[in-house]
């Protein structure tokens, strides 16, 4: 067995606040991302959910962390596309990449949760009758590409400027920049087909197998059997790791308990779709280590995003990314992007 080299470490957050005081939340989800950048961290990536105590637009969110850090990749995983218009989706993207320098990384999926109560506020018409899945995130690429619109001799009249008509401002670079939240055979091939990175978390689907492990292999052989060749997108692997080597008592029993809570999903398929729950990894660093190491899916990668879990408070989520930082990382071949920095300056 390979043993894993990770040349790049990022994190995902739920951006939890109280129903009665968001502020507080967003802003100390902000400084989280500050604070991984600090730590040397590669991404810093935001959920976006809806009707919940979460972000419910990843780009404005991420146009306000790039205002608050220099270097760190932004990521959203994911967007849902089924909730977005096209155009003005890619709008909001684009002008979040240029205010952020260039460091967007767009992560979608087709799933549209709470579609009863939000799919009527949404959309006008039979929207269950529209094309909310892959064909709608085509159509974000197309408009992210920068196509001029009408013909050769479109142009339109602004207040001190005539100019031929396209998404504003553009940037040709950002459609390079997106992922998609692949689960299944036929997902990670359409992501493979379009030329998109891939997230791959701790929830697959069950096809032709109960072990989860086997199924995310196949996920990945799949994407990149499919993958055109001369294309090499990147491939992240998510992994719910939560050390507690720096937690005190009270922190690590409500990380057991928070891990024991999560078991029992994990040792069947669950539901009609046959999902597939990976393990939460919690213990020691040394705990830890052996498992990491020991996982034939993160050996197939070099990219580990950790996915924070959801209602943890600051101080927590600090706690895991420095023990992760220090303890962990390092010895998965990973070395801060500050490190990194100053010896490419030094050569």
């Amino acid at each position: 067995m390979s043993t894993p080299t990770i040349t790049s470490l990022a994190f995902l957050t739920p951006g939890n606040f109280a129903d009665d005081d968001p502020y507080t939340g967003l802003e100390e989800t902000l400084q989280l991302f500050e604070y991984g950048e600090r730590l040397g961290f590669d991404g810093a990536w935001i959920r976006q959910r809806h009707l919940e105590h979460g972000v419910g637009s990843a780009a404005v969110f991420l146009a306000a962390a790039g205002q608050r850090t220099e270097r760190i990749e932004l990521g959203t995983a994911v967007i849902p596309i089924g909730y977005e218009n096209p155009f003005r989706l890619a709008e909001d993207l684009a002008l979040a990449d240029v205010l952020s320098r260039g460091r967007l990384q767009v992560g979608f999926s087709t799933g549209m949760p709470h579609a009863d109560l939000l799919g009527d506020l949404v959309h006008d018409g039979d929207w269950r009758g529209f094309d909310l899945s892959y064909g709608r995130i085509a159509r974000v690429l197309d408009n992210l590409r920068g196509d001029y619109l009408g013909g050769p001799d479109t142009v339109i009249h602004s207040p001190g400027n005539v100019q031929r008509p396209r998404l504003q401002p553009h940037n040709p670079g950002l459609v390079q920049r997106i992922w998609y939240g692949g689960g299944s055979l036929r997902s990670v091939r359409w992501a493979a087909e379009h030329g998109l990175s891939l997230l791959s978390g701790n929830i697959v689907t069950g096809e032709g197998t109960d072990d989860f492990t086997t199924a995310q292999l196949n996920l990945l052989a799949e994407y990149r059997r499919t993958l055109s060749a001369g294309t090499a997108p990147r491939v992240a692997l998510g992994r719910v790791v939560v050390p507690f080597d720096s937690a005190d008592a009270a922190g690590r029993a409500r990380y057991r308990a928070y891990a024991a809570g999560r078991h029992e999903r994990t040792l069947a398929p669950q539901g009609p779709k046959r999902t597939l729950f990976a393990p939460d990894v919690v213990g020691t660093a040394e705990q830890i280590l052996e498992q990491l190491t020991a996982d034939p899916v993160l050996a197939q990668v070099s990219e580990l995003r950790l996915e924070l879990p959801y209602e943890f408070h600051r101080e927590e989520y600090e706690q895991i990314l420095h023990d992760v930082q220090r303890l962990i990382a390092p010895e998965l071949g990973w070395r801060p992007a500050s490190v990194a920095a100053q010896e490419t300056a030094v050569r």
